[in-house]
C-alpha cells in the first residue's frame, strides 16, 4: 500500500466510513466530502501515531493531496 493508499485508507477510518478512501483519493476538500472538526483531529492523531508526523490542518491543507504533501515532506 502506497502513502496515498495509506492517508485515504487513515481518513475513511476517522471517518467511520462517512468518507471513503475512493472519495479521498478523488481530489476534492475533505470537508466538502465530510471530514468535520473531531475527524479532522482523529485524522491528525492518526498520523502522529502511524508516521510519527505531526502537522496542522489549519495550515489550508484540505486535499488528500496536500496533506499526504506534508507528511512526505516531514517523514
Amino acid at each position: 500500500m502506497n502513502l496515498d493508499q495509506r492517508m485515504a485508507a487513515l481518513v475513511q477510518d476517522v471517518t467511520g466510513g462517512a468518507v471513503t478512501a475512493g472519495q479521498a483519493l478523488s481530489g476534492g476538500s475533505l470537508r466538502a466530502l465530510g471530514l468535520d472538526s473531531l475527524g479532522a483531529l482523529r485524522l491528525i492523531d492518526a498520523i502522529d501515531l502511524e508516521f510519527g508526523v505531526e502537522i496542522d490542518l489549519g495550515s489550508g491543507a484540505d486535499t488528500l493531496d496536500a496533506i499526504t504533501r506534508m507528511v512526505a515532506d516531514r517523514s
